[in-house]
């Protein structure tokens, strides 16, 4: 199982590398949109994590869905990247007072690493109660309806603000600023 973590972490680490980059290259698609980051924000760095954690999940599910504790521990993987990367992200940048692409790639893999082994430690601890599992699927749930709509109709704060055009979601992408 141990194996599989580890092959789950360079899927998702590759995919969601590529991911920041094809919104560009399909020219702008929209439906790119919902599963590519279209900005700079943090969210859109969070989602192009998500993307092939999502996508990765359905691996596991054939592989693992049969154990009790499997939608509690995706759950606990996409809250471990949707809060690691924020904390790391914000909170070294109190000490440099401005972004590091260094340090900013090196969050996000860190965040998938986590993710991917709280969720692995998570599927291996004794059994959680069923309804914590059925909990997991709602939130789980509730959480991709959020990452699906929250490109086109981000929340205004600053998780998804783009730092370079000060604008949210898809119309914080560099091309939308030509148009205006």
């Amino acid at each position: 199982m141990f194996y599989i973590f580890l092959i789950g972490f360079i899927f998702i680490s590759i995919v969601g590398t590529l991911l920041h980059f094809t919104y560009e290259l399909s020219n702008h698609n929209k439906y790119v949109a919902l599963f590519s980051a279209v900005n700079e924000s943090t969210w859109e760095h969070i989602k192009i994590a998500l993307t092939p954690y999502f996508v990765w999940s359905l691996v596991d599910l054939y592989l693992y869905g049969n154990l009790n504790n499997y939608f509690f521990a995706k759950l606990v993987g996409v809250l471990s990247i949707v809060i690691i990367i924020p904390i790391i992200f914000y909170t070294y940048q109190i000490f440099t007072k401005k972004p590091i692409l260094f340090i900013d790639i090196i969050t996000f893999y860190v965040a998938i690493f986590l993710g991917q082994y709280f969720s692995y430690l998570s599927l291996n601890m004794n059994d959680v109660p069923h309804f914590i599992n059925y909990l997991s699927i709602i939130l789980l749930t509730i959480i991709f309806g959020i990452y699906i709509t929250a490109t086109i109709m981000p929340i205004k704060n600053f998780l998804f603000k783009d730092p370079l055009t000060n604008k949210y979601g898809i119309k914080g992408h560099a091309h939308h600023e030509h148009k205006n």
